[in-house]
């Protein structure tokens, strides 16, 4: 899936690491390869250059990866660009608002060559809320996810029963590599699939461990991997220079195999646990990916039949002798089927403000015609309760409408959704009011008894929260307050124990 012709551009604020990740993906094959210091310059390179693939670090000065990825996918000329997001240090918390921005994938550092290459082809089988598209020449196999490895054990001494001492200690439990020397030790560990820990003689001849460490820090995929010195040095001085090269551990021999086995042991099970991190990110993201599916293919087959109904309102209209009554209910029924058809595309503007991903491209809403045309359906809706709902204007005239400056589609759900959670919290035969003024904003006050329960308003608008409704799922307001604010509006709850009201203020601008 790599070409030649595959541009990728590397975010770090780390000069070391631009040149590790560079690296890499040259061994990969990668030619064109562009480096950004945080965020904000990778926009600039974006907006100047084509590229194929980002591969950002978490934690930048300037602008995170987290912003930019959310600046990516907010962008509908980079929206479907695969985002490969690079982290030492995240929670749990953190990978899941990653994954809801869009990341395509997720790698935690220490990582080899191997590692980097399999989460690429993975972003670019996968781009985000775009069609995937097989790619013929790539094996299937290659975008399942890694099969559990054992961790690997490389075993550097000259003297061959050493090695095969140390060795077997470890064989049954791990995948062990074994070198007599100082340039073969740095051919394992400079590959695309270096050890996860290094257990090192000191005296070899040609190239000693100390050397050797001093390579291995050196080059940009060697330089992470975990040493543990072996030696007969009893010399301070070669314990403290072994320390500055990086050393996590030193081991005297005659070697003591328990005591060996379990200074291992422990290191490597840090190994296996960043292992068990990686996979539990990468289901977390499938799942996601899975969720998005099938939500796309619950919105498609939502629109076949209510097409149809749209389609059996319009035939009995346009067949005629009807009577007036039966006219009104059809006018009704066909523009609830628009409007739900339009809320089913609704879902997925949600799902992007929800993630900071939703673009407004504000035009004018007539508001009064909109919430005359509501209250029309909810009469209907609601005619066994006996409401009387009402809209009431104030401070409008001919010049200076009703409208604000938003989303026709969200402000249509939004009131949709004030007006369903008035109706059904109002008592029987009792009065919702709406009503409309023009002052520096579009202000609208929804009006309604009873007044919520104290205990409950705190926790209003949350998402999920529902009291005193059965089946409520206490997404109505929650969504209302959301739609308000990607509109650059807001919605407040206003609480009259006096008058047992319950108000809800939506601003919106002009």
């Amino acid at each position: 899936m790599i070409t030649a012709d595959t541009v990728f551009l590397v975010v770090d604020d780390a000069d070391t690491m631009r040149k590790v990740n560079s690296s890499q993906l040259e061994r990969l094959g990668a030619r064109h390869i562009l480096t950004a210091a945080n965020g904000a310059e990778a926009l600039a390179v974006l907006r100047a250059r084509k590229v194929n693939v980002i591969l950002s670090d978490w934690s930048m000065p300037v602008m995170d990866g987290l912003t930019l990825l959310r600046e990516v996918r907010g962008n509908p000329r980079l929206a479907a660009l695969p985002f490969i997001m690079v982290t030492a240090e995240s929670s749990r918390a953190q990978i899941t608002e990653a994954i809801a921005a869009g990341v395509s994938s997720i790698l935690i550092k220490p990582y080899t060559a191997n590692d980097l290459s399999q989460r690429i082809i993975r972003a670019m089988r996968h781009r985000p809320r775009a069609p995937v598209v097989a790619v013929a020449e790539e094996p299937a196999h290659e975008s399942e996810p890694p099969a559990e490895r054992k961790p690997t054990l490389l075993v550097v001494d000259d003297v061959p029963d050493n090695l095969a001492l140390i060795a077997g200690l470890f064989q049954d439990d791990y995948r062990v590599l074994a070198a007599r020397d100082g340039h073969g030790a740095l051919a394992i560990c400079t590959s695309d699939a270096p050890p996860d820990l290094i257990l090192l003689d000191v005296m070899m001849p040609n190239m000693d461990g100390f050397e050797l460490a001093q390579h291995l820090r050196s080059h940009p995929s060697a330089s992470q991997i975990p040493v543990i010195f072996i030696t007969a040095m009893s010399d301070p001085a070669a314990q403290l220079r072994g320390l500055e090269l990086g050393a996590v551990d030193f081991v005297s021999k005659p070697v003591d195999p328990k005591s060996l086995h379990l200074r291992v042991v422990n290191l490597l099970r840090l190994v296996e646990q960043r292992n068990a991190l990686q996979q539990e990110y990468d289901t977390m993201l499938e799942l996601e990916r899975l969720r998005e599916e099938a939500s796309s293919l619950s919105r498609h087959d939502l629109k076949a039949p209510l097409c149809n109904i749209l389609g059996l309102a319009r035939g009995l209209l346009e067949g005629g002798n009807l009577l007036p009554r039966q006219q009104q209910m059809l006018h009704s029924l066909e523009s609830d089927c628009q409007s739900l058809l339009g809320m089913v595309d609704l879902a997925n503007d949600l799902h992007k403000i929800e993630t900071g991903r939703f673009v407004l491209r504000p035009a004018a809403v007539d508001l009064l015609a909109m919430v005359r045309r509501l209250c029309d359906s909810a009469r209907l809706t609601y005619q066994a309760k006996g409401l009387t709902i009402e809209v009431v204007t104030q401070d409008a005239s001919e010049s200076t409408p009703l409208q604000a400056s938003g989303d026709e589609l969200l402000c249509f759900s939004l009131l949709n959704n004030l007006l369903k959670n008035a109706c059904e919290a109002a008592p029987d035969k009792s009065r919702v009011r709406v009503t409309l003024a023009h002052t520096d904003c579009i202000e609208l006050l929804m009006e309604n008894h009873p007044a919520v329960p104290p205990a409950f308003r705190p926790r209003f608008f949350e998402k999920y929260a529902s009291d005193g409704k059965a089946g409520g799922t206490g997404l109505g307001t929650y969504s209302a307050k959301l739609l308000a604010e990607a509109q650059h509006g807001s919605l407040e709850l206003e609480v009259d124990d006096a008058e047992n009201l319950t108000r809800l203020r939506l601003r919106l601008p002009v």
